[in-house]
């Protein structure tokens, strides 16, 4: 079960290129149910999430480089891609932030997003001061979204 909560980020916090990031790339195969392939630096895999906001399940299978740009080719919609810096959740010792910076037709575009381990935990998260709105239960910026965006 993935449990998260998302922020549309209007302000970068100053420090933010110093902690380290992953490069993505991913293209979705299908959004209903969410089928997605993802590239993520070197590493290669297919998820598939049901539906929900706040929580869902999700389950990622490797795949090889091959086997991705195969089926990154049958995307439909846009391919996305940003880097994503992990910074940790100050005054945690288990809860990361997940900053997405897109790139490409939605450079401009940044959102952060945390896991929890349980939905209570997730409800009585206070999030950091450079947050902006929580996006969590509106589905606009789920990327499945995104890439169908016109």
């Amino acid at each position: 079960m993935e449990v998260e909560r998302k922020y549309l980020i209007t302000q970068l916090p100053a420090d933010y290129t110093s902690y380290p990031y992953h490069f993505i790339e991913q293209g979705y195969l299908s959004t209903e149910p969410v089928v997605r392939v993802r590239r993520e630096d070197d590493t290669y895999y297919l998820t598939y999430k049901s539906k929900g906001l706040l929580a869902r399940e999700e389950y990622n299978l490797p795949l090889t480089e091959e086997s991705y740009h195969h089926l990154v080719k049958k995307a439909d919609g846009h391919i996305l891609t940003k880097k994503r810096y992990l910074i940790p959740v100050k005054g945690s010792d288990h809860l990361t932030i997940e900053l997405d910076v897109f790139e490409g037709m939605f450079k401009g575009l940044i959102l952060a997003e945390v896991e929890f381990p349980s939905i209570e935990e997730a409800e009585h998260f206070l999030p950091p001061d450079w947050f902006g709105e929580d996006v969590t239960f509106s589905g606009e910026y789920q990327n499945s979204r995104l890439s169908r965006q016109p």
